[in-house]
């Protein structure tokens, strides 16, 4: 992966009747990197993402993509693909005459039967846009965004609909553009999504940018919790075990493997036996809660 940036963002602010939607974000994207930018509802990514894409202006600050602003259509758009969350396609337009068309002007080249092969709709080529399901309809909408392998792939929500054969065939396609150096951008609700596929992850709430880092970065963010609980009658545990209101015992720690043998080898001395033990790494979904929390 390369240290170069395909996309700059710098101080964006979005703003649309006397509403901040994008408060100072800034954050790169590198060359061949799959890059999430996760958020909490109207965190703010939708707006910003528009701006990348060239279909909304900032209110201020700078977004670069391959050093153009995303606006200058005709440098940045035949190297960028999009997949919106709906791209409402003519709905009497076939699925081959759609990729055709999207794809011849987006600037790309590639052949049609080929890309909808690849998302698995040869058997639904001829069939109108207004007859597919609503999967398929997603399947449609990944077509047109990887038509012509672009070097930038913006991925919105791209297995919203899709069954588990259907997303598995998606990020095999994903997988293949990335060896071919494509850079993705990625915004999903599954965050198991983000958490095994993305070489770094930007965390949005309220406008901004509140953490950055690979998984393992963010995991570090917050402490790792050990739950327990005890037999009735045995002598309280030692910090920093505290109770947890539910009846058992918590701890928080950064040393998970250090506080987890202290505590194992003081229910030894002690003779009694921690029930429903529970101890593990920090999750990315803690991670985006204590964003939801704030």
């Amino acid at each position: 992966m390369s240290t170069e940036a395909v996309i700059e963002v710098d101080r964006l602010h979005v703003a649309y009747e006397g509403f901040h939607a994008v408060r100072g974000l800034s954050f790169q994207v590198r060359r061949g990197e799959l890059y999430a930018l996760l958020g909490t509802n109207g965190a703010g990514k939708t707006s910003a993402l528009e701006v990348i894409e060239g279909h909304r202006a900032p209110a201020s600050g700078t977004v670069r993509i391959f050093g153009r602003a995303p606006r200058d259509r005709r440098a940045v758009r035949p190297r960028m693909g999009i997949m919106l969350q709906e791209s409402g396609f003519a709905p009497d337009m076939t699925v081959k005459e759609t990729v055709q068309l999207i794809g011849s002007l987006s600037g790309r080249v590639d052949i049609a039967h080929r890309v909808v092969d690849v998302v698995g709709l040869t058997r639904k080529a001829g069939t109108r846009v207004s007859q597919l399901s609503g999967g398929e309809k997603r399947r449609l909408d990944f077509a047109t965004a990887a038509y012509g392998s672009p070097e930038l792939l913006i991925l919105d929500e791209p297995t919203t609909g899709l069954d588990v054969s259907a997303r598995d065939d998606l990020w095999e396609t994903v997988d293949r553009l990335r060896e071919d150096g494509s850079t993705i951008v990625l915004t999903t609700h599954y965050l198991e999504e983000a958490e095994e596929r993305a070489d770094r992850i930007g965390l949005m709430h309220q406008g901004s940018l509140h953490r950055e880092g690979t998984v393992a970065e963010l995991r570090r963010a917050l402490p790792a919790e050990i739950r327990f609980r005890l037999p009735a009658a045995s002598p309280a545990p030692p910090a920093p075990a505290r109770a947890d209101g539910e009846g058992g015992f918590l701890i928080e720690t950064f040393d998970l493997p250090d506080d987890l043998y202290a505590l194992l080898r003081w229910a030894r001395d002690a003779g009694v036996e921690p029930r429903d033990l529970e101890a593990g790494p920090t999750r990315l979904d803690d991670v985006f809660r204590s964003l939801a929390g704030h």
